[in-house]
């Protein structure tokens, strides 16, 4: 490996991969969750990230095993992994998929309306499959909750510009993922409502309100409850949903 690295990417959705100027890099175990831990939660301490990813070791011990995995990355691909200012960091030559997915979701969210309503970061893959350590799993849910809200606002954004059928699929997709979220199939409802759907839209109330009883013994919310009942105006006569 050439000491001067000019491009590094790491991936984390459906497990790990690390390619370096082009070339797929294998690390150990230890090395794949070093570089996952600084691609997820960004620069750390030495006894900050030696106590998350050997927990259950004493400190010495796990400071021990984070410099041998250091040596071992670094020496594998020099400048890896940055020790600045007391804390660890990636390489700035390094690009992790999930940092950019969670930036494009991000802006969409902020500035709702945009293009690429529907595009692969709606449809975010599993992160890390098969790991269970604590901080992957928060991150985990972190992101299923992100792509929700994505899919939520997607849905809102196309109904609005009358793409109902997209508008319908991408709202769909949030029930797939989250059936006992409300907000998801209200977005659901709110496409039936908007083309003029009104039994769909208490079909799927109906559906909704029975899935929440049997499993939380809860009912939907009055908000929803409203939406799916209330007159709407349509031109000049109003349009009731059938009760």
């Amino acid at each position: 490996m050439r000491e001067s690295v000019r491009r590094g990417r790491i991936e984390l959705f459906d497990g790990f991969r690390l390619q370096v100027d082009g070339t797929w890099i294998h690390p150990a175990s230890n090395g794949q969750r070093l570089l996952a831990f600084l691609s997820l939660l960004g620069p750390g301490t030495r006894s900050v990230v030696a106590g998350t990813l050997w927990a259950n070791v004493p400190e010495n011990r796990a400071l021990g095993s984070l410099r041998t995995t250091m040596w071992r990355l670094n020496h594998t691909v020099p400048g890896l992994i940055v020790a600045a200012r007391g804390q660890l960091t990636l390489a700035e030559f390094v690009t992790v998929d999930v940092t950019e997915s969670v930036g494009t979701a991000g802006a969409r969210l902020r500035h709702p309306g945009g293009t690429g309503l529907h595009s692969p970061e709606l449809r975010l893959r599993e992160l890390l499959p098969g790991w269970d350590d604590d901080w992957v799993i928060f991150e985990r849910d972190r992101l299923r909750q992100l792509r929700l809200h994505q899919l939520e606002a997607a849905a809102a954004d196309l109904c609005a510009l009358g793409d109902y059928a997209m508008a319908l699929d991408t709202a769909l997709e949030a029930v797939r993922s989250e059936p006992l979220r409300e907000s998801a199939r209200r977005a659901v409802i709110t496409v039936h409502r908007a083309e003029g759907n009104f039994a769909e839209a208490l079909h799927e109330y109906e559906r909704f309100r029975a899935l929440l009883t049997d499993q939380l013994g809860v009912e939907p919310s009055l908000d929803l409850t409203d939406l799916v009942f209330r007159r709407e105006p349509l031109g000049n006569r109003t349009m009731a949903a059938p009760i």
